[in-house]
């Protein structure tokens, strides 16, 4: 028995929801190690739609403990309404299913105006953030001036704490043409919320680490996608965390050699939000209707996600990184009925071959990819739930997407239900 890191092989939204949950099942304590309420997780379960963005997916199930932990950045008002938002829903969500470590850095709303303020000003050149003040958050954490879910329990230590976060922030807006933020209107909201968060507040390293020597499974759950790595990914178009299984100890305060089995997710295509580069992008008809086949927008955006090929180069490289032990492939039914499916085996620079992505963002923009014709299948994949449910074609092309990538295919996603779902390995096992 072991503990499960889940992590995004791609650009994020590529199924994690439905595989952590599918995972969930056989944990006994789901954590979020990274990020903020700018990834979203889309859940179906017996025909209830949950969509989450903040709270680890094991709170949909009240007999898991979710934890979220000290990686994560938290927004207080947004984690209070999406609770509220599940309980309308029929969830329980109390501390008996619920923790969150007393070492999060708070997100606050003046970290949301200057991510908007920042994006704004970028024009053509922007990011493509979320606008949620993921960024300015964890640049005050890295920045030591950072609030933390501890200090709302302190009433009496915000002010000296809240002076330091202004004399930097008020400084910034003062440079963007903004009104300063009133230091008393910010302590006021910080005392209005503390009571509805503070509930949940515990050390999350040694809740884990008791849980741990008790034999329980752990499943470490990450937002978002490895190529969006703050280090490995397509920087600067990336986000403001470390996305790489690595993260789910740092993010959780377990340590490096208890976090167990990496299962890196990909979608049998590529999508991404946002702006950066995309080697495989299709502006097509075919991506057309890969995206409509797919349903691609994002979970907490609505954003159009943009669509290509599965590209194995870039796959390869998240696997070699992150200490991938296995591949969940998930939407491989969007292929269906495609007479001939492209998969990208490598890219020319400046006339020469690559096998593997340039971390210069300028090379990245001249990449051209190289690939390989498939042949597709009519047969539908839709549900299937056995290798014998596959059309042969379906079968050869993940054989070749396990070669390319030099790594197994452990579960094959075929539908947004949990149950159809093909497992060769049991990952917890």
């Amino acid at each position: 028995m072991t503990n499960v890191v889940v992590v995004g092989a791609q650009w994020g939204d590529e199924g994690k929801g439905k595989i952590v949950d599918w995972l969930s099942e056989r944990a006994d304590v789901v954590v979020r190690f990274q990020g903020g309420h700018n990834a979203g997780h889309t859940l179906v379960i017996d025909g209830t739609t949950f969509k989450l963005s903040l709270l680890p997916s094991g709170v949909v199930r009240s007999d898991k403990l979710s934890v979220i932990g000290n990686g994560v950045v938290v927004d207080p008002w947004a984690l209070v309404a999406e609770i509220d938002k599940l309980k309308k829903q029929g969830l329980s969500i109390t501390r008996d299913n619920l923790r969150v470590a007393e070492n999060a850095t708070l997100i606050l709303p003046l970290h949301r105006e200057l991510d908007q303020l920042r994006e704004e000003a970028a024009g053509t050149e922007k990011i493509g953030t979320t606008g949620r003040g993921i960024g300015p958050a964890y640049e005050d954490k890295v920045g030591r001036r950072a609030i933390r879910v501890q200090d709302l329990a302190s009433p009496e230590t915000l002010g000296p704490k809240i002076d330091r976060v202004l004399a930097h922030h008020n400084a910034l807006r003062r440079g963007l043409g903004q009104p300063e933020v009133a230091k008393d209107k910010l302590i006021a909201d910080l005392n209005g919320i503390a009571p509805q968060v503070l509930p949940y507040m515990d050390v999350s390293w040694e809740l884990l680490d008791i849980a741990r020597r008790q034999g329980k499974r752990i499943l470490f759950e990450g937002a978002q996608g490895a190529l969006l790595d703050i280090d490995h990914g397509t920087y600067p178009y990336v986000t403001s965390s470390n996305t790489v299984a690595a993260q789910a100890a740092t993010g959780s305060g377990i340590g490096p050699r208890y976090a167990g089995y990496v299962l890196g997710i990909a979608k049998a295509y590529t999508t991404r939000v946002g702006s950066g580069p995309f080697p495989t992008e299709l502006t097509d008809a075919v991506g057309e209707k890969i995206g409509e086949r797919g349903h691609e927008f994002g979970t907490v955006t609505g954003r159009k996600r943009r669509c290509g090929w599965f590209d194995s180069v870039l796959v390869r490289q998240v696997a070699k990184v992150s200490g991938i032990d296995g591949i969940a492939l998930t939407k491989l039914d969007v292929l269906d009925g495609f007479d001939t499916i492209r998969i990208c085996v490598g890219y020319t620079l400046d006339g020469e071959r690559l096998n593997r992505l340039p971390a210069s963002a300028s090379a990245q923009a001249r990449i051209i990819p190289v690939y390989e014709d498939f042949e597709g299948w009519s047969e539908s994949t839709q549900g299937a739930r056995r290798w014998a449910d596959l059309p042969a074609q379906a079968v050869k092309y993940v054989r070749r997407v396990e070669e390319l990538i030099e790594c197994p295919v452990t579960l094959l996603s075929t539908s947004p239900e949990r149950a159809d779902t093909i497992l060769m390995k049991d990952p917890f096992e």
